[in-house]
């Protein structure tokens, strides 16, 4: 009996998932009174906002354990490797910093599990303690993060983040195109300003939902742009194929990363848990499989030779681990 679930798995698990994009700093702290003030309800961008409670009241302790509680998570999934984004603001200061900093070593030493760390801008870069803020942790960071969302004027917030990764060398991992709305077009933008800092084949688009609200031939433009940028993805399923139901038209289609067109436009593609027991995703428990699970049945996508890369090599190539 032909079994291709049990083939991917048996293929994956020879090196083990690559996780390229999570908020370790923020797993397990969904609470009982998060479900009854509706707090889990609220919309993406007030969510930005919900979260600094939890954030200010947390000691440097408090962020090592929940990440290394993750990480127990993570390798109890066969993780093999991470990229987590690490809040970085006036809120958490330096605190979740320095604990992933700690939980990196324990990462290697307990599970040989290599930790990547991205900040996480989560407050806007126009303000100039918060932008400082991150600029002094530069030289501890693995990879830059960023939301062009969090900022008015986000040509400037991409334009910050581009600076920083022209200067240090380093990776660029942004979000990008989370809304599920053909308003959107962060994509475009982030390959265009990969081409304008001359960093093709540096810069990972995470998210990228709303490219697969809009018609085939913006599609295959941002695809041809995508690939000329050397712009790779990360995809994250569980986390958005929860969006609400909207009267807009557009395309018929998941809201999810159009990972099948993607790579056959040539382009790389990982994935990831993004949230885990939080506000934003209070039921996400970690799991890999689950990921490439509703990966594959959202896109139809049976390719099992290209998915063991998303879900292992790919990964690696795109947080930096090869």
């Amino acid at each position: 009996m032909y079994k291709p679930l049990a083939i991917l798995k048996k293929e994956i698990l020879q090196t083990g998932f690559v996780n390229a994009h999570s908020h370790l700093d923020r797993a397990f702290t969904v609470t009982e009174e998060d479900f009854k003030n509706s707090t889990i309800e609220n919309h993406l961008f007030q969510k930005w906002k919900n979260v600094d409670k939890i954030k200010r009241e947390s000691t440097t302790e408090d962020y090592y354990n929940r990440i290394v509680l993750a990480l127990e998570n993570q390798a109890n999934h066969n993780v093999s490797a991470i990229c987590t984004f690490i809040d970085i603001d006036t809120v958490t200061e330096f605190r979740a910093l320095d604990a992933a900093l700690e939980a990196k070593e324990t990462a290697k030493l307990k599970w040989n599990i290599d930790l990547k760390i991205a900040n996480q801008t989560l407050k806007p870069l126009a303000d100039k303690a918060n932008r400082k803020l991150i600029e002094d942790s530069l030289d501890d960071i693995d990879l830059i993060g960023g939301l062009p969302s969090i900022d008015e004027d986000i040509n400037y917030h991409f334009d910050v983040i581009f600076s920083w990764a022209k200067s240090t060398g380093k990776r660029l991992h942004v979000h990008v195109d989370q809304l599920n709305s053909q308003k959107e077009k962060e994509t475009e933008l982030l390959a265009r300003k990969t081409i304008e800092y001359g960093l093709e084949g540096r810069v990972t688009a995470v998210h990228s939902i709303s490219l697969a609200a809009h018609p085939i031939a913006y599609r295959n433009y941002v695809y041809s742009l995508s690939k000329d940028a050397g712009l790779s993805f990360v995809s994250c399923p569980t986390a958005w194929i929860d969006h609400r139901r909207s009267e807009t038209l557009s395309v018929t289609h998941n809201s999810i990363t159009p990972v099948e067109e993607l790579i056959s436009n040539g382009l790389k593609v990982a994935i990831g848990s993004d949230n885990i027991y939080d506000i934003y995703k209070p039921f996400s428990n970690g799991c890999m499989f689950t990921e490439l699970r509703l990966l594959l049945e959202a896109t139809h996508y049976y390719n099992i030779e290209e998915l063991v890369k998303i879900a292992t090599i790919n990964g690696l190539e795109i947080i930096g681990a090869t």
